[in-house]
């Protein structure tokens, strides 16, 4: 797929892929990536060169994301003013790897609150790819997976996406076409919809898709049903006679069976 595009894509993976197997495996993959990794991770430097005696090594010092002693002096080191988080410092540093993903550099990129009783830890972020991006527009693209993440979440849970099974790829893709109108929907009736919050729950000041989603019904009964005006009763006519009957694809059930390992004879050996 990433060699259909028109530019080199941007992947941004959650901390269980940031790992050496990964990195290895989608080496071959014409997308850069930012991946997320977790707080306790080791990483190693470029190896020394080669002294003439023994193998040669593979790896250098250990940079140890828990260990502040053995970061050394970033590649590059800027405090930017956002929005929504306050005052963030981002540090990078270059030509890191896994242990077993020597030959597979990467850039590391730390992002800290600066906000005054802020104690949430900072965000490690290591990015592979051709040509870096600019700093303060690369850490920030990563903050894009949440709201993507979370609004699958919402499909799947709220709106049911994964809940029919269709007959046909056709059908299934119409389906997942009304996601995005339907989630466009929420957002536009946001500022008119009544909460109508269960006992246990407290009042939004901003109400969530979700909270939107229940007050909704008031909201179609205004609107009213874009749905035909029912029919009168009657005798149906039934299937048109000239009509051509297709029947449904049906595909074998797959069925995976245990197959009990024979056991070797030694007599007969």
């Amino acid at each position: 797929m990433c060699e259909q595009l028109p530019s080199r894509p941007l992947s941004l993976w959650d901390a269980e892929y940031g790992c050496a197997p990964f990195i290895v495996q989608t080496a071959d993959i014409t997308c850069d990536k930012l991946m997320r990794i977790r707080p306790n991770r080791v990483l190693y430097t470029v190896a020394p060169e080669y002294g003439g005696k023994g193998r040669p090594r593979k790896h250098g010092a250990k940079f140890k994301l828990s260990d502040e002693q053995t970061w050394g002096t970033p590649e590059q080191d800027l405090e930017v003013e956002s929005g929504v988080l306050g005052q963030v410092r981002v540090q990078r540093w270059q030509n890191l790897h896994f242990y077993q993903s020597a030959t597979h550099p990467m850039h590391l990129i730390r992002v800290e609150r600066l906000s005054e009783g802020d104690n949430r830890r900072p965000l490690w972020l290591v990015w592979v790819g051709q040509t870096l991006p600019d700093l303060n527009d690369l850490w920030q693209s990563y903050l894009r997976r949440f709201a993507i993440d979370h609004w699958y979440r919402f499909l799947k849970q709220r709106l049911h996406w994964s809940l029919p099974r269709f007959a046909t790829p056709e059908q299934s893709q119409t389906w997942s076409d009304l996601m995005p109108i339907l989630t466009w929907q929420l957002w536009l009736a946001r500022p008119i919809g009544v909460q109508s919050p269960l006992p246990w729950q407290k009042h939004q000041p901003i109400p969530s898709p979700g909270r939107v989603a229940d007050s909704f019904a008031p909201l179609l009964v205004r609107i009213g049903s874009p749905a035909p005006v029912p029919k009168p009763r009657g005798k149906s006519p039934g299937w048109l006679l000239g009509r051509v009957r297709s029947r449904r694809i049906r595909y074998p059930t797959v069925k995976k069976g245990f197959k009990q390992p024979q056991k070797s004879n030694p007599k007969s050996a």
